[in-house]
């Protein structure tokens, strides 16, 4: 019984250790297009709308964003403007800039220290942590954010976010360039 209990663990702990190692890398889609070029895409205005879901996918929040892009001194200002579904509003400003061989690094005022990333073919993986005001209170969550360019005008992003390590909920934006 405690053999089987045993093999049963091990196993268990096998196949976490190879879904690990099986997450996608920002290089996976170096050949897919049309190519994501963070600052084209981004500059002018942009509309987005998004949902945040709880670990166990319960809708908590329906959103629409107006993002206005533009560029300063080689790097890309991003003014988000957002109206959610219960009528909160809020502002992000995003300065992002390009680091050379597809690696970026942005700040925004709710963004702790920076955010790193890699664009490659029509991705970009993107980490940072991001303090979430919820009930009163302000946590940092960690984001772990892909953006697939799917055509000229439209963007999806899905960002997991986690707190010491344990998934709480994700993102899903739907950005929609004119």
């Amino acid at each position: 019984m405690k053999r089987a209990a045993l093999a049963v663990g091990l196993a268990v702990l096998t196949g976490a250790a190879l879904w690990g190692c099986a997450s996608p890398k920002v290089t996976d889609y170096q050949n897919e297009k049309p190519k994501l070029d963070l600052v084209s895409y981004f500059t002018g205005r942009t509309e987005a709308w998004g949902m945040v879901q709880k670990r166990g996918g319960e809708v908590t929040k329906r959103f629409h964003v107006v993002v206005q892009g533009r560029v300063e001194n080689g790097k890309l200002i991003m003014e988000e403007d957002f109206t959610y579904s219960d009528g909160e509003k809020q502002q992000r400003t995003w300065t992002i800039q390009p680091l050379g061989d597809d690696r970026w690094r942005g700040t925004a005022g709710d963004v702790v220290g920076e955010a790193n990333g890699q664009t490659s073919g029509n991705a970009l993986h993107w980490r940072y942590v991001l303090q979430v005001p919820v009930n009163g209170k302000v946590y940092d969550l960690h984001m772990d954010d892909w953006m697939y360019l799917v055509d000229d005008h439209t963007l999806i992003n899905r960002t997991t976010m986690s707190k010491f390590g344990v998934d709480v909920g994700e993102v899903t934006i739907f950005f929609r360039k004119p």
